[in-house]
């Protein structure tokens, strides 16, 4: 009995000790967290801004008619390409041809009327020398050449201005380029200023773009960007800044920038919608982390990196980000691992299970 007594509790020691181990062991397999990882890696860092816009053209010319008249002939329509001193459209020049006559006409009738009141000035002052008229009658003929005179001069004008429509019968391209718009047709009666034609250099478009005014310090002139055109949503195309415009809109906080394309773009077409990564910073060999992967505590970043198959909360401290990416200047060595989304309910010491390993993709890729 007593030796049954002096066994007891060893027994009941060992059996205490296999419970607890259990109750350990339950609960570290409790903690076995499925985790999706990616490797630090050292690649190149691209910094770019993101803009929108659409394409323009830096030479454009819009026509207007500098005559009123009827259209007698179209020469070009939509589309056709010209050259410079092309007739885009003619006006019918019957009427104006007899506004022409008319206004000869009346400049001849008014230029002799003009040389017989000089006759009748000369002879009225060689009367009055000799008192054969009176001082009225002098300053009636003088009257009468002044206004002939000014009547003349209005005459020689509108003989003028006919002669000048003449020259304006035709609306002509002023460059190369494509007629972008043609508003009319043989018959319409225009009235002077009327917008009728536009006329586009293709080789001159840009493309137009608005800029962020916090963003505008990190740009200057010659900085490279990837172009995309929703027109084109599976080709990007390279340009290069070319001017900033040094003003920024009141209302909506932006600045104009404009983007040369580096090579030709079959298709494109003036107000096409286009997004444009300016890029204002490269760095090589930059540690890179997802920002999917970090979390912020009391003001300071942190990872969760794999270590020895569990968790551990690594303090980084990050240096450059693009969209996409922290460069993390401390804290992390290329080849760490580290779990994407982390948890709250994440702790030190977690056993992890890898998901998934993923590698890691060039940022500032042009898909992106």
């Amino acid at each position: 009995m007593q030796t049954l007594q002096k066994i007891l509790p060893k027994y009941t020691i060992a059996l205490g000790v296999i419970f607890i181990a259990t109750v350990i062991f339950l609960m570290m397999r409790g903690n076995v967290v499925r985790v999706n990882t990616v490797a630090v890696k050292e690649m190149e860092l691209v910094q770019a801004v993101y803009a929108t816009g659409y394409v323009d053209a830096d030479i454009m010319a819009d026509l207007r008619t500098e005559i009123s008249g009827t259209v007698g002939k179209v020469g070009f329509l939509e589309g056709e390409r010209v050259k410079k001193g092309d007739k885009i459209l003619e006006f019918d020049d019957r009427q104006l041809q007899l506004l022409v006559q008319e206004a000869e006409a009346a400049l001849s009738e008014q230029q002799a009327a003009v040389n017989d009141a000089m006759l009748k000035l000369r002879r009225s002052r060689n009367l009055y020398r000799m008192g054969a008229v009176s001082r009225q009658q002098l300053d009636d003929a003088e009257n009468t050449f002044v206004q002939a005179d000014r009547l003349l001069q209005q005459r020689r004008l509108q003989h003028e201005s006919s002669l000048d429509a003449l020259t304006k019968l035709f609306v002509e391209a002023p460059i190369d380029g494509v007629l972008a718009l043609q508003n009319a047709r043989a018959g319409d009666f225009l009235s002077s200023a009327t917008l009728v034609a536009t006329v586009i250099d293709t080789s001159s478009y840009v493309l137009n773009v608005e800029i962020d005014e916090l963003d505008v310090p990190k740009l200057k002139v010659g900085q490279l960007a990837t172009i995309a055109l929703d027109a084109f949503s599976d080709d990007r195309f390279h340009a290069r800044v070319e001017r900033i415009v040094p003003q920024t809109d009141k209302v909506t906080k932006t600045s104009r920038v404009y983007l040369a394309l580096q090579e030709p773009v079959r298709g494109i077409q003036v107000g096409m919608t286009a997004t444009a990564n300016i890029i204002y910073s490269t760095i090589e060999g930059a540690l890179l982390v997802p920002k999917t992967a970090v979390f912020e505590e009391e003001r300071r970043q942190y990872v969760w990196k794999i270590d020895d198959g569990l968790l551990k909360k690594q303090l980084i401290t990050p240096g450059a980000s693009d969209l996409i990416y922290f460069e993390v200047t401390n804290g992390l060595s290329g080849g760490d691992l580290v779990v994407l989304n982390p948890e709250e309910r994440f702790r030190d010491g977690m056993e992890a299970e890898l998901a998934d390993t993923q590698e890691r993709s060039l940022p500032g890729d042009a898909g992106s």
